[in-house]
């Protein structure tokens, strides 16, 4: 009986555990509510898809690990908790230390937003298969967001960047683009670097109804692809022309044997308009076959074949993942025949790898920081990345500022692509008055560059030709 006793006395009546679970649950859920809803610098962000995730960053994850400070990482550990003012502290002292860092500029600046009302784009460049070029494209969309955010952003609201990287591959790069799609916050995509990506990547924005501004894919058959692809850097056919003519024009230069990569429309294009422009000035084509893809690709047997065509010239159209193949090329010709080139080849490796192999070589460019001295960009690039920068950042720069300058018109993603279709339409950039054909093309010409000595780190850079 006192065991039965104890156990009355010790057992709560069943309106106890029925306070004690309403207790549990509503003492649970205000936590989950009030944790739920702090602020997270990444909140407007999406999931990805596992496939995307290690590929796409807001300043969540370090996409370049080359000359990784321990403050960047710092800032991006911070950011991805959402600690905005210690992740904004850390990216600051990474730049101190490399102020030539593009993703940390744009990191910080979308640190500096926090949750704050925002514009965002995205950037897709090939960082995994070309960083060079990949720091190039973001250093002039880092530049032009810092800018823009310090003057007080797109109608009071900043501009938020979210950087991909492609690898130059189209299969990744759909599935970026995809991404991209299905973010309803991003407004406009900054890319992509070879005109093989731009190709597959523009029916996935046009159905989407996302404009999509390459700064550095220059194929003919990009043109008038949909009416959401533009390009900062003219058609490869204009490229051409201006290269063909330059050829016609040099009296010792009248046979010509092209080196090519099958693999790159872009190569190819320009393969093609510079035939039919040279040979209709009255050039020949040599025949030997020069392919940078092909599997037994070699120069040292290839240049003999050339030279015994009686050729002159050598025009090196190289994809710009294939710069190493092109420098090897003018390696092997020691000298003997006047190089040409395209503007995939105005990039610092041609330099640092081809030396005195690749002095005198003559190029195409849409740019260069002695082109206009008027132009304050050059002077700016320079005192923010204590470097010179090339075309790809000026192009890169003015994709990013037709963006702006559309969506200050119309900050959605159908009014931006009706902005910048207007026929009227122009912002005065980097590489002088951009404009867009209704084909997408921008409209303008190019200009050549020669290869000199000069007191660089690689000893020789490329000068403007009168």
């Amino acid at each position: 009986m006192s065991n039965s006793n104890v156990t009355k006395k010790i057992s709560p009546p069943p309106i106890v555990f029925i306070l004690l679970l309403l207790g549990f649950g509503f003492g649970g859920y205000w936590w989950f509510q009030q944790q739920s809803s702090k602020p997270s610098i990444l909140s407007n962000t999406r999931t990805l898809t596992s496939q995307n995730a290690g590929n796409i960053s807001i300043g969540n994850q370090v996409l370049i690990t080359e000359k990784l400070t321990p403050d960047k990482q710092a800032g991006v550990d911070s950011l991805a908790r959402g600690d905005g003012n210690d992740a904004i502290a850390k990216f600051q002292a990474s730049l101190q230390q490399n102020p030539n860092d593009p993703e940390a500029l744009i990191y910080l600046n979308n640190a500096k937003i926090g949750n704050g009302n925002s514009l965002k784009i995205a950037v897709s460049v090939p960082i995994g298969s070309n960083l060079d070029v990949a720091q190039e494209i973001l250093r002039g969309v880092a530049q032009a967001q810092d800018e823009l955010n310090r003057s007080g952003g797109i109608n009071g609201v900043p501009l938020k960047v979210v950087i991909a990287d492609d690898q130059n591959n189209p299969e990744i790069a759909v599935n970026l683009a995809r991404e991209f799609t299905m973010d309803n916050q991003i407004v406009a995509v900054v890319g992509h670097n070879v005109s093989n990506v731009s190709l597959a990547t523009a029916p996935i924005y046009q159905q989407a109804g996302l404009v999509a501004i390459s700064p550095t894919s220059n194929a003919v058959n990009l043109s008038g692809i949909g009416s959401y692809t533009f390009r900062t850097v003219p058609n490869i056919r204009t490229e051409a022309s201006v290269l063909a003519k330059y050829a016609a024009k040099t009296k010792h230069l009248a046979t010509i044997a092209i080196c090519f990569d099958s693999t790159a429309i872009s190569s190819q294009s320009f393969k093609s308009e510079f035939t039919d422009r040279f040979v209709s000035n009255g050039g020949r084509i040599a025949n030997t076959s020069c392919d940078f893809a092909s599997k037994d690709f070699n120069p040292a047997l290839i240049m003999p074949k050339v030279i015994a065509e009686g050729t002159d010239g050598l025009l090196l159209l190289p994809n710009v993942d294939k710069i190493n193949a092109a420098t090897d090329m003018a390696r092997a010709n020691q000298g003997r025949l006047a190089l040409i080139g395209s503007s995939a080849m105005d990039t610092h490796k041609t330099l640092q790898l081809g030396q005195k192999d690749v002095n005198g070589l003559v190029l195409n460019a849409i740019w260069h920081p002695d082109s206009d001295p008027t132009n304050p960009f050059a002077k700016n690039a320079e005192k923010l990345w204590k470097g010179v920068v090339n075309w790809r950042t000026a192009t890169s720069y003015d994709a990013t500022q037709a963006i702006i300058s559309g969506l200050k018109q119309n900050p959605t993603r159908n009014g931006l692509q009706q902005a910048i279709s207007q026929q009227g339409f122009s912002i005065d950039g980097a590489t002088g008055k951009v404009k867009f054909l209704p084909s997408g093309d921008r409209m303008g010409d190019t200009i050549l560059l020669k290869v000199h000595p000069s007191n660089s780190s690689t000893g020789y850079d490329f000068t403007p030709m009168p």
